[in-house]
């Protein structure tokens, strides 16, 4: 068991996202950083889709209740154990009694504390992950308090062996993830189904803008701000499926792109979707940064994921291979 001592609004319980409700009208919700999640749960030796906590707002404190391994991944941040550093990106073994405190993040917008054998709540529609609109999965369905007692180590996992080391972040070691000279975000995106209904002035205003992410974003959308995208002509619309990354303009002309807790569908004009291989990127910026969009295909947007994964793969073969020694 673990106790949060503090925790501010929106910190939930998330694991790899409720796939297959949509159907229901329900969104995948999930870690909006899926790698940093992912590579959290590699370290410790659990299942990739292990459920841990993703932390938004700092300070974040929690006290172990027994012996526990921990990992710390996503946003740059500094962390101390029983008043002793812990490094980002790193796991390490807790005693009982033992306070973990986290503070804000130097870069970046979200970090992510997994545990041996993950977060041990019911599933829900297939997941663990919090769906704050809806009022279930997680932790009683809401955002953490102080107070709360969450039960962890429940699956099983692999908890012998050694546990304090760690990893260089993903941003760093796969080659060509960063910011662009003009300190924007560069977020890969492919055209989406209504971009031809915009002028060529609005499509070039859509790749030139520096877009910045307003402080009215959530793990619901991201709002950006930095001009206004218009059509010629109204469009009348019947709603349509969306996932997360969806680019969509609403007739205010800021664009609107959909996140983990996004509807599943809406009418809005579809300007351009991001790239699964970017979307961890873009869970990590923080309203205030900017990003720029870049076009890609569709046989670059697949070919883009292989470093994604080979990051991972070649993450679980070291870790497991370091747990041994």
């Amino acid at each position: 068991m673990i106790e949060i001592l503090t925790s501010h609004a929106f910190n939930t319980i998330q694991d790899q996202g409720r796939n297959g409700a949509r159907r229901l009208g329900v969104s995948p919700s999930g870690a909006m950083d899926p790698v940093a999640l992912e590579a959290g749960n590699v370290l410790l030796g659990n299942e990739s889709d292990a459920a841990g906590i993703e932390i938004q707002t700092f300070p974040f404190r929690l006290r172990f209740g027994a012996d526990t391994t921990f990992a710390l991944t996503g946003a740059d941040h500094d962390a101390t154990l029983a008043e002793a550093a812990v490094p980002s990106w790193w796991c390490r073994r807790a005693r009982a009694g033992d306070i973990l405190a986290i503070s804000a993040p130097k870069r970046g917008a979200r970090v992510y504390v997994t545990f041996g054998g993950g977060v041990d709540v019911p599933r829900v529609l297939g997941s663990r992950s919090t769906h704050l609109r809806a009022g279930f999965g997680g932790f009683e369905g809401r955002a953490l308090q102080a107070g709360d007692v969450v039960p962890v180590g429940g699956t099983q996992c692999e908890t012998a062996g050694r546990f304090d080391f760690g990893v260089a972040p993903p941003d760093v070691a796969i080659a060509g993830v960063g910011q662009t000279d003009d300190r924007a975000l560069r977020i890969r995106v492919m055209r989406a189904g209504e971009y031809d209904l915009f002028s060529e002035a609005m499509q070039a205003t859509f790749w030139s803008t520096r877009w910045k992410i307003s402080a009215r974003s959530d793990r619901g959308g991201y709002r950006l701000t930095g001009d206004r995208l218009t059509l010629d002509t109204p469009a009348e619309m019947r709603s349509h499926g969306v996932v997360a990354g969806v680019v969509q303009v609403p007739p205010a002309g800021e664009p609107i792109i959909q996140m983990s807790d996004a509807n599943t569908a809406g009418g809005y004009p579809k300007m351009a979707a991001v790239i699964q291989a970017d979307l961890w990127r873009l869970g990590q910026a923080a309203p205030g940064s900017f990003i720029a969009f870049s076009e890609v295909s569709y046989q670059d947007a697949v070919a883009a994921m292989a470093p994604v994964n080979d990051y991972i793969a070649k993450l679980r073969a070291t870790a497991d291979l370091y747990r041994a020694l």
